[in-house]
């Protein structure tokens, strides 16, 4: 039998302890859950819980012990902790006593009894006073209180003051809502609502792209027989809206050179309505694949997959109408969804830069005098977004800026770009520029 507080806790144990992704862990796990007729709701909660929460949990668990001796505590005995007291604070289903019990018993069950005892005690002295002070100082505040890096939340404090640096924390911790993409190759969007109202899927329609709408209800959209034979896509808004502000043509050629896991580029496929061609390049195999199995479950017959690094992707020449650079970049607009990339310690932002600053003038060499160069990241830093514009701009006279307002609602554009802010607008953040070269 399948323990599941037992296999959250494995897998928090080695996503922390080893600072990697717990997505592929979490498919893993839930398939077995599925074959012991399951549900993985809660597998899911306590790990991206956890794993995003896990500087403010280990901040209240220091509250109830000796500062310095917890300092020095095994992080395997940390991670109980941590999992025990997400349960008690965030948990509306359930009971303390149940998170209190079966985490001492975890911890029994895997190390020994003194170990359950000092969990027990820590545990119960939180359920006896769990209301925590925190620091003075906002960034301080925020920090621990909303499980961030500080240097994070002093950024975010310069770039939009403290209210809405604390709005974005907020936001961040959320469930994501899902986003689902009408592929109007298969029907129109009024016929997937029909379709959603039809199976009681309550939905609302974006607000912004003219082909989303947006769930709470995950599973049963997943589940549905309906995506397997593609009648959609999950992608979020601000993904789409950067192919709304690209507006691909029907015949256009297009490369997107940095193609993984596919949604800009299926949406392409389906704006030119099958026609022209697309091709597709990223240089992990596994990742190509799954473009490979949308292209297929959606019906597209336009997109070819090069499995290439973009930086040697050639012959070089300007033969395409539309250059999509979706850059790699620090991803502070999907912290939401993401939660271990608050804590990537191997992010390199020098080499970050230097990679955009290099996609830029490699992509721009692939498009047609007339055609069109598309920028985009998922992220909120001004350095790898409106900068990194500005710089090649300067640099690169033969291409001009195409103001984002011409093609989207002006509330997602600001300075000529699509930029989208989740505390404002409820989705991922984003940026992207649309840029001409001339003839």
């Amino acid at each position: 039998m399948i323990n599941i507080r037992k296999e959250a806790y494995l897998i928090i144990k080695k996503v922390l302890s080893k600072n990697i992704f717990s997505d592929k862990l979490l498919k893993q796990m839930t398939r077995k859950l599925h074959s012991a007729g399951k549900n993985a709701d809660l597998l899911y909660f306590m790990v991206k819980g956890v794993i995003k929460m896990q500087k403010n949990l280990e901040f209240i668990a220091s509250q109830f012990t000796d500062p310095k001796k917890f300092c020095k505590t095994d992080d395997k005995i940390k991670y109980l902790l941590y999992l025990g007291l997400y349960q008690m604070r965030y948990s509306d289903n359930i009971p303390e006593h149940a998170a209190v019990n079966e985490t001492v018993k975890l911890a029994k069950d895997l190390y020994n009894q003194k170990i359950a005892n000092f969990v027990n005690a820590v545990l119960r002295s939180y359920q006896k006073s769990p209301i925590i002070n925190y620091p003075q100082k906002t960034s301080e505040r925020l920090s621990l209180e909303y499980s961030f890096p500080q240097k994070m939340v002093e950024a975010w404090i310069e770039n939009w003051g403290e209210d809405r640096a604390e709005e974005f924390c907020m936001y961040s911790n959320d469930v994501p809502q899902l986003h689902v993409r009408n592929n109007r190759l298969a029907q129109q969007k009024s016929e997937l609502m029909r379709y959603f109202n039809d199976r009681s899927i309550l939905f609302k329609e974006s607000e912004f792209s003219s082909d989303v709408l947006i769930s709470n209800q995950a599973r049963k959209i997943l589940n549905d027989p309906a995506f397997e034979s593609g009648k959609y896509s999950i992608q979020d808004s601000s993904a789409a809206l950067v192919i709304e502000l690209m507006q691909p043509q029907k015949k256009a050629s297009v490369l997107d050179l940095f193609a993984a896991p596919g949604g800009k580029t299926s949406y392409i496929a389906e704006k030119m309505e099958n026609s022209g061609e697309i091709i597709a390049v990223d240089k992990i195999p596994n990742k190509t694949k799954k473009i490979k199995r949308a292209i297929r479950r959606l019906k597209l017959k336009n997109v070819k997959t090069i499995t290439e690094d973009a930086f040697k992707y050639g012959p070089i020449a300007p033969a395409y109408d539309f250059v999509l650079l979706d850059v790699p970049c620090s991803g502070w607009g999907v912290l939401q969804k993401k939660a271990e990339l608050r804590w990537q310690k191997n992010q390199n932002m020098k080499e970050i830069l230097k990679l955009q600053r290099n996609a830029l003038k490699r992509g721009a060499e692939f498009v047609t005098p007339g055609g069109f160069l598309i920028y985009s990241t998922c992220t909120l830093n001004e350095e790898e977004n409106e900068k990194m514009v500005s710089d090649f701009l300067e640099k690169n006279k033969n291409f001009n800026l195409i103001p984002a307002n011409k093609h989207l609602p002006k509330e997602i554009t600001e300075n000529g770009f699509l930029k989208t802010l989740p505390f404002l607008h409820n989705m991922d953040g984003a940026f992207a520029a649309k840029m001409q070269k001339e003839d």
